[in-house]
């Protein structure tokens, strides 16, 4: 048998496959985002995935970078996503919810006229930042990024209940466990790098100063979870959001000792630059394994045939598909068979109805 379909337990789970799905924002959210019965079919869909991280779910209504992402700050989100997650576990599936805040990344226009939030209220580089509308048509545009702010320190202590909240919201829905997201030059990758992050206080400056936010955020949902029932999602290298580190391998050696500490159930690396096809993956697996001794899950745009080879090496112990699961409700199946695969249709892969969302064909 496969590695890739070899079972793995975790936190009192056994994922059925190593093939997780991997966050993938679909911006199909209802009303004050909250989550429908779409969304549910969908997940329900591909809930033969090993495990399901589901998309990026705000935990703060100060966090917008993609409209129509849903949240996990209100009842009325709780009560959609007990939905998402009543339907994933009626055909078998696991689902960990990945918990958000864009941070700097997000627009007055998503943000109700307020400014979007951020370490140290750095601006010069809007141009590089990634926030996302729905058009009148229905279709998804890029947006321009507003001016940022710096958070006070009693907001920055907000935010991280905000983490603490959301966790506790998404087992309240019924969620098996949660990701942090802090990849892909969110608001903690934004406390993690020293181009974004120009604060004095405790905060800024030193490794240990700015890998405060995250570790405060990981305290914080550890009193909603067991440490098994909790990822990272981290992505050292990323050009994506321009949360830059000259010194990554230096700050993420830390940051990685400092989740094994925590005994934390997963990290999840994300190599971002491979969208741009300069893949990082090599050199971000081996600085994982070097400092965390936990289970690695692997993404980066693989194709099943390479997650196989990871997974045989030793290198990942599960492989999150993204653009695979979008086309692909039973890709485990495909897996299995060798294909084929249906390709990807990246018109529809933010916003709409069930157009490129429900109505990818199984086999």
């Amino acid at each position: 048998m496969k590695n890739i379909l070899q079972p793995l337990t975790l936190g009192g789970l056994t994922f059925s496959s190593r093939a997780a799905m991997a966050p993938v924002t679909r911006s199909r959210a209802g009303e004050g985002g909250v989550p429908t019965a779409l969304n549910a079919e969908y997940y329900m869909q591909r809930a033969t995935a090993g495990l399901i991280v589901s998309e990026a779910t705000n935990v703060s209504p100060d966090s917008a970078a993609f409209e129509l992402a849903p949240g996990i700050h209100s009842e009325a989100q709780v009560a959609g996503w007990e939905r998402v997650a009543a339907a994933v576990h009626s055909r078998g599936g696991k689902i960990f919810m990945q918990l958000w805040h864009g941070g700097r990344v997000g627009s007055y226009a998503l943000l109700d006229g307020r400014q979007p939030l951020s370490p140290s209220g750095f601006n010069d580089d809007l141009a590089m930042l990634q926030v996302y509308g729905a058009l009148r048509n229905g279709y998804y545009t890029r947006l321009a990024a507003s001016p940022s702010r710096a958070m006070t320190v009693a907001e920055i202590h907000a935010a991280v209940a905000e983490f603490r909240t959301g966790a506790a919201n998404a087992v309240r829905a019924g969620l098996d466990g949660v990701e942090i997201h802090a990849a892909n030059g969110y608001l903690p990758q934004q406390f993690l790098s020293p181009h974004v992050n120009r604060r004095s206080d405790e905060f800024g400056g030193s490794v240990e100063n700015r890998a405060r936010f995250l570790r405060l955020v990981l305290e914080a949902v550890l009193e909603e979870l067991p440490a098994q029932r909790v990822g990272v999602r981290i992505s050292p290298y990323a050009l994506y959001n321009n949360a830059l580190d000259e010194r990554a391998d230096d700050t993420y050696a830390y940051v990685l000792r400092m989740l094994d500490g925590y005994g934390i159930g997963y990290v999840h690396g994300a190599d971002t630059n491979a969208w741009g096809g300069a893949s990082d993956m090599a050199r971000l697996l081996e600085l994982i394994r070097a400092n965390y001794g936990g289970v690695v899950i692997a993404n980066a745009g693989l194709s099943p045939e390479q997650a196989e080879d990871l997974l045989a090496r030793g290198s990942a112990d599960m492989v999150a598909f993204g653009r695979q699961f979008i086309a692909n409700p039973d890709l485990v199946e495909r897996i299995a068979c060798n294909g084929p695969y249906n390709t990807p249709d990246p018109a529809t892969f933010y916003g709409g109805g069930a157009r490129g969302y429900t109505d990818y064909p199984a086999l």
